[in-house]
C-alpha cells in the first residue's frame, strides 16, 4: 500500500500560548512545536499497515522551512519519503491549504504513482477546523471517512470504525480513499536513535504552491476564558450530615 499522511506544525500542547500584541497571532518566539496527537495517530497507524501489507509511507505538510523537523519525526518512525509545501508563515485558510495539498498530490502521482489511501488528523490541535481532509477529498473526488478510532483492511477494502453513543458506525469503502483519524487509533511509537539518524538521510521535496485568495478574514484571536474550582469543606464525621443534606437538596438531588 501506498499511504500518503498529512500532518501540522502545531505549538507544543504543554507550553502556555502568547499572543501578539495585535492579537492576530500566535508569539512562536518561545514555544516548541510538534504534530497535532490525531495526526501521529494517523503516522503510526500508516507504518503499521505498510508493514503488515507492503508499500511505502509518505508525509506532507504546509508550512514554514522548519516544518522539515516534523516531517523528519514521521520519517524516524517509519514513513520513507516528506513532501514539504514550503510558505512564508502567513496565515492559511481552510481552503487555501486543502487546495494547495490538493494540487501537491496531484503532481506528485504523476511522478510516483497513485496513492492507495490519503490519511488526515480529524482536527488540528491548534485552529480544530475540521475541514483540511475532507476538503481535500472532495477536491480529488475520493471518498471520505472522518472521525475514525478503528481501520483494517477486508478483501482489498479498508473497514473503517468510529463511536456512535455507546456503539459504532462501521464503514467499508474502496481504495483509493482519504480518512481522517482520532486520538486512541493506536498507540503512537517514539522514534529509536536509530530511526533518528535514517530519517536524516530520508527525502524530503519541497513544493512552492500557488496561493489562492483567501474565503475567512482573521479578525483577531482571544484566549478562552480561565475556569476556576473551588473546595469547601462541609465538616468533619457525622457533624458534617446536616450540611450534606442540605447540599444535596439544592442540587435537588433528594
Amino acid at each position: 500500500m501506498n499511504i500518503l499522511v498529512c500532518v501540522k506544525r502545531v505549538p507544543d500542547p504543554g507550553t502556555k500560548i502568547e499572543l501578539t500584541a495585535d492579537s492576530r497571532a500566535v508569539d512562536t518566539s518561545k514555544l516548541g512545536f510538534t504534530i497535532s496527537p490525531h495526526e501521529e495517530c494517523a503516522v503510526e497507524e500508516a507504518v503499521q499497515m505498510i508493514e503488515e501489507h507492503g508499500g511505502e509511507g509518505t508525509v506532507l505538510t504546509l508550512g514554514l522551512p522548519e516544518s522539515d523537523a516534523q516531517l523528519r519525526d514521521a520519517l524516524a518512525v517509519g514513513m520513507e519519503r516528506g513532501i514539504l509545501i514550503e510558505t512564508d508563515g502567513s496565515d492559511w485558510d481552510p481552503g487555501q491549504t486543502a487546495k494547495a495539498i490538493a494540487a501537491a498530490i496531484e503532481e506528485d502521482q504523476t511522478r510516483h504513482g497513485p496513492f492507495d489511501l490519503l490519511m488526515f488528523g480529524n482536527e488540528s490541535a491548534d485552529s480544530g477546523g475540521f475541514q483540511v481532509g475532507i476538503r481535500v477529498a472532495n477536491a480529488l473526488d475520493l471518498p471520505c471517512i472522518t472521525g475514525v478510532k478503528s481501520m483494517e483492511m477486508e478483501d482489498g477494502q479498508l473497514v473503517c470504525k468510529r463511536e456512535y453513543g455507546d456503539g459504532w458506525e462501521v464503514y467499508k469503502i474502496p481504495l483509493p480513499a482519504v480518512v481522517t483519524v482520532k486520538e486512541g487509533l493506536n498507540l503512537p511509537r517514539h522514534p529509536s536513535l536509530r530511526g533518528t539518524m535514517k530519517a536524516k538521510k530520508k527525502k524530503i521535496e519541497f513544493v512552492q504552491p500557488e496561493k489562492v485568495s483567501a474565503q475567512l478574514v482573521m479578525n483577531r484571536l482571544r484566549h478562552p476564558a480561565e475556569t476556576s474550582k473551588e473546595v469547601e469543606i462541609l465538616g468533619e464525621g457525622a457533624a458534617a450530615a446536616p450540611k450534606v443534606i442540605e447540599l444535596l437538596r439544592k442540587l435537588e438531588v433528594l
